[in-house]
């Protein structure tokens, strides 16, 4: 495995020097050129894909025992992909027999296996931001950039936290304890790192592997075998994902099943939840509905328990000196993947009295309407809404946005788009309403999807407040901040450190609230109810493992 780990290496060191400087830095490509990923890279990826649709998919297991699988993309076609089926009772204690091998790897070999998935991975990029795009609904440009690179960073991310972690504690040393005219007391002391147990990675719909990855990876650094139990709609990327890790896996002599996937049967009948309760289940990853996140926490006591639930993100209007660019960054915010994101923000804060800005005072109204035209203009491009704007995950969503329109003042309507090139797209724009900051009940709910409020406040005060009240609350994973005073951007700064959420502060240009770089951003803090870890942080690794210590009295 040595000649594996000084292939990687310097990768290896960059991602470590990378979470210490959180400056910018990703070994791997955001631009699908052919100049990053070759010329037929394109081509080649989208007939991988196909070539999986009306299939069955292989993977090497213990214990298959059928398959099943009823993926339909949102974009209107149906995948008809069929997966492995297994029986539980035999894969699970395969799992545990194979931790033993993954262990005796150490750090050094477990990173250079990790390193080695994640370069494949990102070769084939084409290919997963295809299954991705047609099982999340993401536009092709996002499903590639956040379904590809950005979440092969955040597992090298993942990665990176865990080998420092694991390397804190040097392998051996040396005691000497000086027993004055006696000869000193010796002993040769040894120190290995030994995961918990097996852990199980619940994906979600909208970032099958974009949540996916820091959980797998977290786990496998740290001396882990992995379950990944995939989203019934969102099966073909993880599964993907899984058959390349198991690809080298064997290659390198380890047994594949170290990595495996577990889908249900019937989709309407899951089976998650008596997995997660499994005595072998010692660790478990988890994105999705608070609900489920909450149950997990509270009853899957044998495991240490992560989970990134939902919550009400926030935006605090004050004032600003670039009122086109807050339009303009706020309209693409908004749109991006119609909202089925963690971090789009739902509620606007707005002063009654309006805002300050450099084309002169703006009403409250005069804020909302601008800012319900700024969308409009931004997806009047049907080729530009397409890309942005995706397709709606789920038909729950669908229907949420349909039905939420008497919630307030419609500012925006929501529209049915059409896609340019796939007419059964199911597509919704962002509704936009208005609603006076006393209607708590309404706005202070998670409505996932394209469907955000401008919340009329008293003033800026009772704006940053209504913010704060929101994420200690309901949770957030992000907060954002438009003022042209240092003074109100030092108050929403305390107010976020008060909740426990990231902020971002006066964007106007091409770095949007709703957006994350691996190895500088921390997504998510696990400080209040929106999650209770961080992508990717050393918390987060480090209870994945212990340090186990030999010791005896050296020969001679």
């Amino acid at each position: 495995m040595s000649t594996l780990f000084e292939k990687h290496q310097d990768t290896l060191k960059s991602a470590l020097n990378a979470i210490q400087t959180r400056d910018y830095w990703s070994p791997y490509s955001e631009n699908p050129s052919p100049r990053a990923y070759g010329e037929t890279a394109n081509a080649d990826g989208e007939a991988a894909f196909k070539a999986h649709l009306n299939g069955a998919f292989s993977l090497d297991m213990p214990g298959i025992v059928g398959e099943a699988g009823a993926e339909v993309s949102p974009y209107g076609i149906d995948l008809n992909v069929k997966y492995p089926l297994v029986d539980l009772d035999v894969l699970l204690p395969e799992m545990e027999s194979a931790r033993q091998a993954w262990r005796d790897q150490g750090a050094d070999g477990r990173a250079a296996v990790c390193l080695e998935i994640l370069e494949r991975l990102n070769k084939r990029s084409f290919e997963i931001a295809y299954a991705v795009m047609h099982t999340s609904g993401q536009g092709f440009m996002m499903a590639f950039q956040a379904g590809g690179p950005h979440a092969q960073d955040r597992g090298l991310e993942a990665v990176a936290y865990g080998y420092s972690a694991m390397t804190h504690t040097p392998g051996a040393a040396t005691w000497t304890k000086p027993q004055g005219k006696h000869d000193p007391l010796v002993l040769e002391k040894k120190f290995t790192t030994v995961g918990r147990g097996i852990g199980l990675v619940i994906g979600c719909s909208t970032f099958p592997t974009w949540n996916t990855y820091p959980g797998m990876f977290a786990d496998l650094i740290t001396g882990n075998p992995v379950i990944v139990k995939p989203h019934p709609a969102a099966i073909l990327p993880a599964a993907i994902s899984v058959q390349i890790a198991q690809d080298v896996l064997k290659e390198h002599g380890l047994p594949p099943h170290i990595v495996s996937l577990v889908i249900d049967e019937d989709a309407a009948k899951p089976g998650t939840a008596e997995l997660a309760k499994r005595d072998e289940i010692k660790l478990i990853d988890f994105t999705g509905n608070t609900a489920f996140g909450d149950w997990l926490e509270q009853n899957c006591t044998q495991a240490q328990v992560y989970t990134e639930k939902a919550g009400v993100n926030t935006i605090v209007i004050d004032s600003t000196d670039d009122y086109k660019g807050m339009l303009r960054n706020l309209a693409f915010t908004l749109s991006l993947y119609s909202g089925q994101m963690c971090t789009t923000p739902q509620d606007i804060f707005v002063p009654k009295g309006g805002i300050e800005t450099d084309a002169g005072h703006k009403s409250f109204d005069d804020v909302a309407a601008d800012l319900g035209m700024a969308i409009t203009k931004f997806l009047s491009d049907p080729e530009r809404a397409a890309m942005v704007l995706g397709a709606i995950q789920a038909d729950a969503t669908a229907a949420r946005v349909d039905g939420s329109n008497k919630l307030g003042t419609v500012v925006r309507e929501s529209d049915v788009v059409e896609h340019p090139h796939f007419p059964n797209a199911r597509m919704r724009s962002p509704l936009l309403m208005s609603i006076d900051a006393a209607d708590e009940a309404t706005y202070m709910q998670e409505l996932f999807g394209p469907i955000s409020f401008v919340v009329k406040a008293d003033d800026t005060n009772h704006a940053i407040e209504l913010a704060r009240r929101a994420v200690k609350a309901h949770g957030a994973i992000t907060m954002g901040c438009y003022s042209s005073s240092d003074a109100v951007l030092d108050q929403i700064e305390d107010a976020a450190l008060d909740a426990g959420v990231a902020l971002s502060c006066n964007l106007t240009g091409g770095i949007f609230v709703n957006q994350s770089a691996a190895y500088s951003d921390f997504h998510a803090t696990g400080a209040n109810p929106a999650a209770n870890a961080c992508l990717s942080d050393l918390a987060y690794v480090a209870n994945r493992f212990r340090v186990v210590q030999s010791r005896r009295h050296p020969k001679g």
